[in-house]
Formats: C-alpha cells, structure tokens, sequence
C-alpha cells in the first residue's frame, strides 16, 4: 500500500486585531497565488476545515485559515460582544496583508460573516458559502444553539464528548479514536473537559443572531459581480429550499452545489465532495496561478 500523502507545510501566524483581541491561524500555499480565506462555524476551531487546506493549496492556492474570536486559540472579547461587525475587522485585519485576489469560504457563522462584509461593500474575487443563507431554517439553529449549551459543566470523559457528537450528527460515522476532540476541547483543573469557545458568544438569542443575519440580504444585492457559491448539506435541517429561494431572488447569478450524505456541517460529513465542488468553483471564478 503507497505511503499517504504527507500533510502541507503550514505556518501559524498571529494577528493583533484593532480591539486587541489576538487572532491566531494557520497560512500555508505560494504568498504569491491567489489566497483563499476560510472562516469556520460557531462552536468550531479552524481544524475543521484540516482536510480542506491540503486540498487547496495542492490546486495552488495560498490558503489562510484562521479561529474566530471567542474560539480555539484566537483571543476572547474582554466585553463579551461577539457580533458580525466585530467579525469583519477581524477579518480585515488577516487579509490586510493579502496582495493578490482574495476568495472567501465561510461555514455558518464564518458564512453570514462572509455575507455581512459583502453587504458593508467588500468585493472579494469569490465567495463560497457553506450551508447558511441570510434566512436560515430557525428550527435548525436553535439545534445548535442547543447541543452548543447542552453540557455547561463540560463532559467527565473523552467518550462523553463522543456520545454527545454521535447524538448530534447521527448519520455520521464516529471516529475510531477520540484524538481529533482534543482540538475542540480544553481540560481544566478539576479534569473535566469543556468547548473550546468562550461562552458569551451565546449571549444573543436565537431571533437576535437570525436577524443580524437577516440584514445582510439587501446589501447583498448590490454585490452581483462577485460570483458566489452555496454549498448545501442535502440532509442539512439549517438550508431549505425557501431559504435559497430568498437568496436566488437578490442573487439571480447563485451558484448551487448539493452534497449529499451531508448535514450542516458539510466540509466534515463529505469532505472529498466538498473539496471537489470548492475548487472546481474556484478554478473557474479565480484561477490559481
């Protein structure tokens, strides 16, 4: 059997955001090529997206991907306000240094992220969004919303954690090991183990952060040449058919791209479909050099 292809070299990098809060992630790829900037969901770290980096920077990308506040080892807000503005200085500050075209990849909240910078005027050479729309299903937030604050005391054992993610995301296979947790958990003293995001990213309720959500879909409209991408989980409970629907009304030119076998979290339920559709989309739209 031939040796698995080794890992792409990466580098961590460390930004000093405008509040001061530190972002920390990882770069890797040609400084030089087009950059791909990818921004993960609520409640993840920037190894969600560790079977995508590989993938991208071999199609010659140059590929940033970084923790959002409040999550992995990016700092916390000292104030506790984690909303999408905030998030977009952030992301100015990683792409600050960036030369060449920029695409961005945004998974849930990376996404409506994504979006709020578009509808403040960014202009980046692409946009691919993964499973979240400017109206998302509310049924399916609030889910996340409640496996995020099922366990506030933290989970006694590795295998707890394992449980709790096997009853979440039933129609995927769990892992044969627990070690790829440990990247999403910290264990404190007392030995039990906890998220890795700060708590108070939670503080907007569920209509709250579904309206701040909302409010990007009409600046969007304005956004028409960027070309734009949405990625859908076909077994995700978070995009529906209405919620494409709203977004195709402003954005007649949106791109569709269905995995099947996937939920919401799109990119670690199929990754090998969601690698192909990414860089297929980017290739056209901003091609590697």
């Amino acid at each position: 059997m031939p040796p698995l292809d080794p890992a792409p070299p990466v580098r961590t990098r460390r930004w000093i955001a405008g509040d001061g809060i530190e972002i920390v992630g990882d770069v890797g790829g040609d400084p030089a090529a087009p950059a791909v900037v990818l921004m993960h969901g609520g409640g993840q770290t920037r190894y969600s997206w560790a079977g995508a980096v590989g993938a991208l920077i071999a199609a010659g990308y140059h590929v940033v991907n970084f923790d959002a506040a409040g999550h992995g080892e990016s700092g916390w807000a000292a104030d506790g306000i984690y909303n999408l503005e905030r998030r977009i200085e952030h992301l100015h500050t990683v792409t600050a240094g960036l030369g060449g075209p920029i695409a961005l990849v945004g998974a849930s909240l990376g996404g409506a992220t994504a979006m709020r910078a578009l509808a403040s005027g960014d202009r980046p050479a692409a946009l691919a969004l993964v499973d979240i729309v400017p109206k998302p299903d509310r049924g399916g937030v609030q889910r996340i919303r409640d496996f995020m604050q099922s366990a506030p005391d933290g989970f006694g054992s590795l295998d707890d954690v394992a449980d709790a993610v096997a009853s979440y995301n039933p129609h995927r296979p769990r892992p044969t090991t627990n070690s790829g947790l440990m990247r999403n958990l910290r264990q404190r003293e007392d030995g039990r183990w906890h998220w890795h995001w700060d708590p108070s990213i939670l503080t907007a309720d569920v209509d709250e952060s579904l309206a701040e959500f909302e409010e990007t879909i009409a600046g969007l409209a304005t956004a028409q040449e960027v070309p734009i991408l949405l990625v859908r989980g076909l077994e995700s409970d978070v995009v529906n058919d209405r919620g494409i629907a709203d977004l195709r009304a402003v954005l007649p030119a949106l791109e569709i791209y269905d995995v099947a076998g996937a939920g919401h979290m799109v990119a670690g339920d199929r990754n090998d479909a969601f690698n192909q559709g990414i860089i297929e989309f980017l290739h056209r739209r901003m091609p590697a050099r």
